[in-house]
């Protein structure tokens, strides 16, 4: 049931340019892919921001390297903290890094061995709690206050919804002709601020959300105009995998993005084979929705419409792929 009202974040231009003065220095300016086979299948004139090809290899580590930059001396010195098992810690662990500081992680006990392995590797501290991310979450809450540690949370602070909004950016500077962006939703930063970003500088472009099908918790906390905490869901793709998206996040979703779609988890998979095979590219489940809702005639749109699709990531569970089956 939904139950927290919806508030109204905005952020500017100008925001996300400074976004940028903090986080281009630590980052790779991935690049924009033109694919012509895509395109051909689609209709449209399509290109990838290929993200993929980032330090950690996400999107994730703009948006923590940003909240680090606004924290005092003090703050940095006592070190931040997170929990996930996924992109958001090696972009965390990654950021942290970069300036220094410590960083520590919470995993769930069950977290695959070469996630811990990835995180530790980039220098933080990995701490093994309970059997599933709300569990972790807590006690990374814990620790904030006995240790003195920031927390990064992974969608909904607007300073990591800045961070990631320097993606939009870059588009627009290699492709100022874009018409149509199609970005994934997990907890919703990435899209939050991408669409702000992007229509800061044209209003006209046209943002479409991709979401998993059994995890809508952005698509059902829009259309009620209020916060909704899914009961269960039903994907196996962890950057979909999503009760309860931010408060910030669906605010800007709300107002900012046109459309969310939703598909199955197979026809994520069945994208990111698609992307394997036809243009060479190694993704993860979450970062191929968006072809997955090209692909699938889910993008309204003129033929020859310009479409940037967000490939937001390429950390393959290669485990978990060893277990999936297609028809």
């Amino acid at each position: 049931m939904p139950h927290v009202e919806i508030p109204g974040l905005t952020l500017t231009l100008e925001d996300f340019e400074a976004a940028r003065a903090n986080v281009a220095p630590h980052i790779h300016r991935t690049p924009l892919l033109t694919s012509r086979s895509l395109s051909e299948a689609t209709g449209f004139d399509v290109r990838l921001k290929a993200e993929l090809f980032q330090r950690g290899g996400s999107y994730k580590v703009r948006g923590p390297l940003n909240v680090i930059a606004h924290l005092t001396e003090e703050e940095r010195a006592r070190g931040i903290i997170c929990s996930s098992a996924g992109n958001h810690s090696q972009g965390v662990a990654i950021a942290a890094a970069q300036y220094g500081i410590p960083a520590v992680v919470l995993m769930a006990t069950n977290a695959t061995k070469s996630k811990i392995a990835a995180t530790e590797g980039y220098g933080a501290e990995v701490i093994l709690h309970g059997s599933i991310w709300d569990e972790a979450n807590e006690k990374a809450l814990e620790l904030v206050e006995e240790r003195g540690l920031t927390y990064v949370h992974p969608f909904d602070d607007p300073r990591l919804i800045a961070g990631q909004g320097t993606l939009g950016l870059e588009v627009l500077e290699d492709w100022p002709e874009v018409e149509v962006a199609v970005i994934p939703i997990g907890g919703g930063g990435l899209i939050a601020g991408n669409s702000m970003s992007l229509k800061a500088i044209n209003p006209e472009i046209r943002v479409i959300g991709v979401e998993s099908s059994g995890a809508p918790a952005m698509k059902r906390s829009v259309e009620s105009g209020a916060l909704v905490t899914l009961d269960e869901v039903d994907c196996i793709i962890d950057g979909l995998r999503v009760k309860r998206v931010g408060i910030n996040t669906s605010s800007v979703v709300s107002r900012f993005v046109e459309k969310v779609v939703t598909i199955p988890d197979e026809q994520s998979f069945e994208a990111m084979l698609w992307l394997m095979t036809r243009a060479k590219l190694v993704t993860e489940g979450a970062a191929a929705a968006g072809v997955g809702a090209l692909l699938g005639g889910m993008i309204d749109a003129p033929p020859g419409t310009k479409v940037v699709c967000v490939l937001s990531g390429g950390n393959l569970d290669v485990e978990q792929l060893r277990g999936m089956t297609w028809n």
